[in-house]
């Protein structure tokens, strides 16, 4: 004869996980685990789950055998859910989080442990912020390099999609963990990403507490797929509709990675988000990029803000990648350049006002001719994620005095009558090869305007000249690296000196012929 107690020991764990998956009985949402990240100070973490309705349900804080604070909620009948917010806590742990639901004469508990509170990261997007650390370069190097970053954790989110809005997560690929070579390089294109990683352990080597890693993306992906229904028609997109194009591998409907794996999130008290995505919109909705990206950071900071209780910024900070190279496609295919220029909302540079609190990691001098995974997935993500860190570090915590982007130009000057054109930077600059091509003038004469190269000529710590003598008529607008390859493998001609970050591409009108130009953003107004 078995003993109750063994039979309940064997019963009880798949109740409760089949109560889990039906959104009903007594459970921490999917992404509250052990060994998980909670967001510090000076937000309060969320806590929720599902429990019996009317039931009351109160949330514990400990360290050690010490109770820290004690939250009381009661379970909504409409969701089945309840929900505490955690007063604010300082970085560091471990703690275990113990709930308990309270019925008449019934009681249930629930723990979780080894939890600590730092800072939450969710990084998104497609195939370049999915690719693996096994993937990139220095692999067997970077696995190994773990045992330090124990207090950066990571969970990684299940490839699913939704035609509704989903309340929590249908399951998770990799749940809270501390680091392994195991769970880092586990294969190609699934968790844990590389940016992802590697970007929260360069802001753990600054910082010293702990780090979270949410890593949320899908290979092959347009930004649609991401957006909620709301941002899109914000854009005058349909809010049904799908892609049919060879750029696109992944879902493609409208919303649907929105509705499953990130909308399940928006509960959580996050510090940030970084993405790396564009790829999949090169030839579709390219030319709504300006919109729809913009639109999508502003619906996820109002998303997650409403949703974790006014705990995560109402503008928290978002930092992104600017798309790299790829030799499958033409290299004066307009495509790649549009997207990059769109992804900063058409201004060139962030932070702007379309764009408040953001970051940008320049990654066109990133390019990887060799790459086993195709030439659009470069293995360089070390430098990817060093670039979007100092962006954080300046955006996000508010370091001063930190170079976090290369030199752009604050005034061009027309000296036609010497067939120059003078670019003043705001930043030194570092001219590490001279290139004939790189710049590009619109020459314009009897209503027609094609553009033709302006050779590099002299420069000086801040000043560069170009030669302009090929264009017999009317100078109209200067761009800068327009093209889906621009560079070799960092060998673009322009970086600052200091922190070897690459002048990004732009394009800008010339609005006065004999003077230099303003220092207003029309300079950056896109050339239609």
């Amino acid at each position: 004869m078995v003993a109750p107690a063994s039979v309940f020991g064997l019963v009880l764990p798949l109740i409760l996980w089949a109560d889990r998956s039906e959104g009903i009985g007594f459970h921490f949402a999917s992404y509250i685990d052990n060994y998980m990240v909670l967001q510090k100070e000076p937000a309060g973490a969320v806590i929720w789950g599902f429990g019996i309705p009317g039931a009351t349900v109160t949330v514990t804080l400990c360290q050690g055998q010490e109770a820290i604070m004690k939250k009381v909620t009661s379970v909504k009948a409409a969701s089945n859910t309840w929900m505490v917010v955690l007063d604010p806590m300082k970085p560091g742990g471990p703690f275990e989080v113990m709930a308990q639901q309270f019925l008449g004469t019934m009681t249930s508990t629930l723990r979780v442990h080894d939890v600590l509170f730092g800072d939450v990261w969710l990084c998104s997007g497609q195939s370049n912020m999915q690719m693996t650390v096994l993937q990139i370069f220095n692999a067997t190097k970077e696995l190994s390099d773990t045992a330090a970053y124990q207090s950066v954790r990571i969970l990684s989110v299940s490839l699913t999609e939704a035609e509704e809005e989903l309340e929590d997560l249908d399951a998770v690929d990799l749940r809270w963990s501390k680091p392994t070579a195991e769970n880092l390089g586990n294969g190609y294109f699934t968790y844990m990403s590389a940016v992802c990683w590697l970007f929260g352990r360069y802001l753990y080597d600054t910082l010293q507490y702990p780090i979270g890693l949410i890593s949320s993306s899908w290979g092959g992906t347009p930004i649609e797929a991401w957006s909620s229904e709301r941002s899109l028609k914000a854009c005058g997109i349909l809010t049904k509709g799908s892609v049919m194009h060879d750029s696109v591998s992944g879902p493609s409907e409208h919303s649907v990675l929105w509705n499953a794996m990130i909308h399940p999130l928006h509960n959580m008290t996050l510090k940030g988000v970084v993405w790396y995505q564009g790829e999949a919109n090169i030839h579709y909705n390219k030319d709504l990029y300006n919109c729809t990206f913009p639109a999508l950071i502003e619906d996820w900071r109002q998303t997650f803000h409403s949703g974790s209780q006014g705990q995560t910024e109402r503008f928290f900070p978002f930092g992104f990648v600017q798309l790299s190279s790829d030799l499958s496609v033409n290299n004066t295919d307009d495509g790649f350049p549009q997207i990059r220029w769109h992804q900063t909302a058409d201004v060139g540079f962030v932070p702007n006002p379309k764009m408040p609190n953001t970051f940008m990691a320049v990654a066109m001098d990133l390019c990887d001719r060799d790459s086993p995974f195709g030439s659009i997935h470069p293995r360089d993500k070390q430098t990817v994620a060093y670039r979007l860190h100092l962006g954080a570090r300046a955006v996000a915590y508010d370091e001063k005095n930190l170079i976090f982007q290369g030199p752009l130009p604050e005034k061009i000057e027309l000296l036609a009558h010497k067939g120059l054109l003078n670019l003043t930077y705001y930043q030194k600059i570092q001219v590490q090869r001279q290139d004939k091509k790189i710049f590009e003038i619109s020459c314009c004469s009897d209503h027609q305007c094609k553009w033709l190269p302006a050779p590099m000529n002299t420069f000086s710590t801040q000043i560069l000249t170009l030669s302009i003598n090929s264009c017999l008529g009317t100078v109209a607008a200067l761009r800068y690296a327009w093209s889906t390859w621009p560079c070799e493998y960092k060998q673009c001609p322009l970086y600052h000196p200091s922190s070897s970050l690459p002048a990004p591409p732009f394009i800008a009108f010339i609005t006065e012929q004999a003077s230099g130009l303003s220092n207003d953003s029309s300079i950056w107004s896109d050339l239609k």
